[in-house]
């Protein structure tokens, strides 16, 4: 053996020494909880002792008073006692927890979480009903209480004769228009079934309060709507009986798509080369305010005019206006019937009206009958117009629109006629009533 063999290892020999001598030192130093070195076998969870029996155990691992130990080097043994007495002891504690838990799904294929949905629950989601007229609740509603309830809860949005306001939607009207560029699509022109109306007003109306309406609410206020596009008379009940005798206009205007298996030819995976370095924007949308808002009502306000389709429509509009108005003026002035000054401020006014009513030429009738002639006219004789019962009973009768009864239908519609189609609030100032009916008297 080479010399420097034998230090390296007299060296390394004297360094092991000088180690466990101050290991040695060092546990002599420590106090080590004296620990009983018996502990519990885990056990299967039915024969699991109490959860006391595993506190005990913990108690004895963790309490026990200290005391120097006899040996130094049993020390780490204790140690590792200690330790498997926790975690006997815990395992003991969770095999003995809690045996009144909920019952859980066994199921194939699931997990054991949860449980099965209470009848009550499931009722508190299952709100859907079908164009078969399944799972619709019990109940009624006829025209004139949906007036009401209508009036109440949807009229601030949709109108009061469900013709839109602002940007919120149409509800009513539109027959006819499905073929056009642009079709005007209601529950009247487009709906196919009337369930859809039901579960939707159900389910999320009014507007910020949805499902507060009770079930008849909503068979009234779907009975209404049906009563604003001439789908039922205003002497309509609506209930879970009668529901399938109404006739949708546009049931059969929907086919099962069926794209899947009938257009599978024109499938291919788009193309992702060649792209345009850049995107020129050739057109914008003629409209562009396509949001509602919860401010001011711009349908009855004189400051910001009529909606936003009225607005675009307009700059056609105003000159036939103006021609039929100019007609008017030389008769007029030769009469010296009509104050045209009235008429002007009147003109403004009717801006509230303009969106059930039209005058002029080619004016036509819309959610409300056109104007043209009205003052003085024979009540409820516009051609074309279906008007409620009362009101056409009213023409039968051979009433006519006298300026005094213009003033008094327009100050508030349901004083004048309970049952009339008309469901607008009224005109409160008396100086707006005669600037209208002014402002009608120019389109005789």
């Amino acid at each position: 053996m080479s010399k420097s063999l034998k230090l390296y290892l007299g060296a390394a020999a004297g360094t092991v020494v000088v180690l466990g001598t101050a290991y040695a030192a060092a546990n002599s130093a420590v106090d080590y909880p004296e620990v009983t070195a018996t502990y519990t076998k885990p056990v299967p969870q039915a024969e699991a002792p109490a959860a006391d029996s595993g506190a005990a155990v913990v108690a004895k691992a963790v309490e026990a008073p200290a005391a120097a130990p006899a040996q130094t080097a049993a020390a780490p043994v204790q140690v590792a006692e200690a330790h498997q007495a926790r975690t006997t002891a815990n395992d003991a504690s969770h095999a003995t927890g809690p045996t009144t838990m909920p019952e859980v799904s066994t199921e194939a294929g699931r997990f054991g979480l949860g449980r099965a949905a209470l009848p009550e629950e499931v009722a508190a989601w299952n709100h859907d009903i079908m164009p078969d007229g399944s799972n619709l609740p019990v109940g009624s509603g006829d025209v004139w209480t949906g007036d009401e309830v209508f009036a109440e809860h949807c009229a601030s949005c949709h109108g009061d004769f469900a013709e839109g306001r602002d940007n919120w939607p149409k509800l009513a009207g539109g027959q006819g228009t499905l073929a056009d560029k642009d079709p005007l699509k209601t529950v009247g022109s487009y709906w196919p079934y009337l369930s859809t109306t039901f579960d939707y007003i159900r389910r999320s109306m009014p507007f910020g309060n949805a499902q507060s309406l009770s079930d008849d609410d909503v068979y009234a206020i779907t009975a209404y709507i049906l009563y604003s596009n001439d789908l039922v008379d205003d002497d309509f009940v609506l209930s879970n009986e009668t529901f399938m005798d109404v006739e949708m206009p546009n049931a059969e205007g929907f086919i099962v798509d069926d794209r899947e298996t009938t257009e599978a030819h024109f499938w291919a995976e788009p193309c992702m080369e060649d792209c345009k370095d850049s995107v020129e924007i050739t057109m914008r949308a003629s409209v562009l305010d396509v949001t509602p808002d919860e401010g001011e009502d711009t349908a009855t306000s004189e400051e910001t005019g009529p909606p936003v389709e009225e607005q675009a429509a307009a700059p056609q509009a105003e000159p036939v206006q103006q021609a039929a108005a100019e007609e008017a003026a030389p008769e007029a002035q030769a009469g010296a019937s009509i104050d045209m000054a009235l008429a002007a401020e009147g003109e403004g006014v009717f801006k509230k009206c303009k969106s059930c009513h039209q005058v002029g030429n080619g004016a036509k009738n819309r959610t409300g009958p056109m104007l043209n002639g009205v003052v003085g006219a024979t009540i409820g004789q516009v051609e074309g117009f279906k008007y409620s019962k009362d009101m056409a009973a009213l023409g039968e009768a051979g009433r006519s629109w006298t300026a005094e009864d213009l003033n008094a239908f327009l100050e508030k519609p349901k004083d004048f006629l309970k049952k009339t189609k008309m469901s607008f609030a009224g005109l409160r100032k008396e100086e707006d009533r005669l600037a209208v009916i002014e402002y009608l008297k120019t389109f005789q």
